[in-house]
């Protein structure tokens, strides 16, 4: 267990996960309480069913790693396991969603948006999962 827990003293891997925790609060709570113009559990969970074939159980632990993640790299603890769900969320998000629409973000009028932006979280998440919690984490005083 102690390879959970264990990290160094890294401000980079603070970074990354602040950089995380405030992504994933805006998207997340966006999905799973409808704020900022989001579509609200039911409807986000229906959209991934209905448009991605993703299952309904599947669908809403989605939801809830969103959220897990954000509580968990906020306060650095449990990274590892909650970066290894984000990344594995991530990943899905870019091969259903963004795959098929090339690289770049910004493709134009009436066009998917490409893997650039998840591609990007992707590798914070797989850093945050190799590297530990870092500075500052709950992870680092247990692994102490």
């Amino acid at each position: 267990m102690d390879w959970i827990f264990h990290t160094d003293n890294s401000f980079a891997a603070l970074f990354l996960r602040f950089g995380l925790a405030v992504t994933f609060f805006a998207h997340g709570t966006q999905h799973v309480f409808g704020w900022h113009g989001g579509k609200g559990p039911i409807a986000q969970v229906t959209n991934w069913r209905d448009k991605y074939h993703v299952p309904m159980p599947i669908g809403i632990f989605g939801l809830a790693i969103e959220l897990f993640a954000v509580v968990s790299m906020t306060l650095g603890f449990l990274v590892r396991p909650a970066a290894f769900c984000l990344a594995v969320f991530i990943f899905f998000a870019l091969y259903l969603g963004h795959w098929g629409n090339g690289f770049f973000l910004a493709q134009g009028p009436g066009k998917g948006t490409g893997i650039e932006y998840t591609l990007a979280l992707l590798l914070m998440a797989l850093a945050v999962m190799i590297g530990g919690a870092g500075a500052l984490s709950i992870d680092g005083l247990l692994s102490r």
